[in-house]
């Protein structure tokens, strides 16, 4: 496996954000969701970048940007980073594709922030009630015991916890890319930080104004997620009005690296295809 690093650093007002951009072509943005990084987007990048300019980055508290201890890494201030990185980036209306939190992340910024998408791609998103399973729940009752179990066992539930996002099995390369970004001290705390402060709340905010968006929006969801329930994803559909609903066969949760190819091939007929105003 290639080494992955973001070589671009972003100071934004909650802390440092590494980012990078690749391609040519009109702005495309991609934030990834929870437990990931940008690393899960490497499969599909180099075929988006031939299309557009990609912008990818790291919320903060995850993959290579910064961790700290005691530091809020939660919903609440991501969709506020997005709207400070677009503005340093100098982006006015981009795609957007946002898999997990990072759909969470991308609603959020669009219906709190009033920040116009040229189109939007969710991606199993985190984005209806009730969500967060039990691990989420005990993590926040016992965060200080979880960021000081010994490494090893650390690690063995890190990795046991993100193999329930595959419907198919994981590869060694892809869980270590993953995992990579939650060992040593700062990543371990890192990892029992995020999930400590993943509260309904930040969905329940938006959750009432889904009906409003005007934004050309497809949907893609895991047939086997068994994390989200495709449901879910079947329901958020019905309330956007207008938006376009594409199931990926034979994959879970974390779908842009078990079907790439499928991925990649619905999301580059949306964000490429004529809209029927741009038609007439």
């Amino acid at each position: 496996m290639s080494k992955w690093e973001l070589t671009k650093q972003f100071n934004s007002s909650y802390g440092t954000v590494r980012f990078d951009v690749i391609g040519e072509g009109p702005p495309l943005v991609l934030i990834h969701g929870t437990p990931w990084s940008s690393f899960n987007w490497r499969q599909i990048i180099p075929g988006l970048s031939k299309w557009f300019t990609v912008y990818y980055y790291d919320l903060l508290g995850y993959g290579q940007s910064e961790k700290k201890a005691n530091q809020d890494v939660s919903l609440g201030i991501q969709n506020k980073i997005l709207v400070e990185l677009l503005q340093h980036w100098g982006l006015d209306s981009p795609y957007v594709i946002g898999h997990d939190f990072g759909g969470t992340t991308a609603l959020r910024t669009n219906l709190l922030n009033n920040v116009p998408f040229k189109k939007m791609v969710l991606i199993d998103p985190v984005a209806l009630g009730p969500w967060g399973s039990p691990f989420f729940t005990h993590v926040y009752k016992h965060q200080a015991a979880f960021s000081g179990v010994p490494a090893f066992i650390h690690e063995a539930m890190v990795s046991a916890y993100i193999e329930g996002a595959v419907y198919n099995d994981m590869h060694k390369e892809t869980k270590a890319g993953i995992i990579q970004y939650w060992l040593g001290e700062h990543g371990q705390a890192a990892f029992y930080q995020q999930m400590a402060q993943a509260n309904q709340s930040y969905t329940d905010e938006v959750e009432a104004l889904y009906h409003t968006i005007d934004t050309p929006t497809l949907i893609l969801w895991g047939e086997h997620d068994a994390w989200i329930p495709i449901e879910k994803g079947h329901a958020l559909h019905d309330i956007i009005s207008g938006s376009q609903f594409q199931t990926i066969p034979c994959a879970g949760h974390l779908v842009q690296e078990e079907a790439p190819a499928v991925v990649l091939g619905h999301v580059l007929k949306f964000l490429t295809e004529s809209s029927h105003d741009e038609k007439e």
